[in-house]
């Protein structure tokens, strides 16, 4: 049985044309107001999934890339 591809993984992950895996931080949605100026910076920057995650991501998003 073909393994269907996980809706809510695409939409969270991006797979570089190197096969990197890159995500967005967290903290960044909402109650911005309590947080510095330094830190909102912080979190629009990419960052790169964990060696220990890519296995079990790449098996989410399997026929995405």
């Amino acid at each position: 049985m073909k393994q269907k591809t996980k809706k809510a993984a695409i939409k969270r992950f991006k797979i570089t044309s190197k096969g990197k895996i890159i995500r967005t931080r967290q903290m960044a949605g909402h109650l911005k107001k309590a947080k510095s100026k330094s830190a909102k910076t912080r979190y629009k920057k990419i960052a790169f999934v964990d060696k220990a995650d890519i296995k079990r991501i790449k098996k989410l998003i399997s026929y995405a890339s």
